[in-house]
């Protein structure tokens, strides 16, 4: 497991168990314990690090404000 800073907000990064290209982060600085989401990789290998950036900020965009969950 590794953590990863996008936009001021730290991520732990880690490969789900049993699997070699799907990824599961959890938003460390978030207002909400444990929450996060998972992404995987389709025939490409490993996600580079760019991919796993953009993948979090499409996620918190997605996030309410109010509640630091997805609405």
């Amino acid at each position: 497991m590794r953590e990863i800073n996008v936009d001021g907000e730290r991520f732990e990064v880690g490969l789900q168990p049993g699997s070699s290209y799907v990824y599961e982060l959890k938003w460390v600085s978030g207002p909400n314990e444990g929450y996060g989401f998972a992404c995987a990789a389709y025939g490409e290998g490993p996600l580079a690090d760019h991919a796993i950036e953009d993948a979090i900020r499409d996620f918190l965009g997605q996030v309410d404000p109010t509640t630091g969950y997805i609405g």
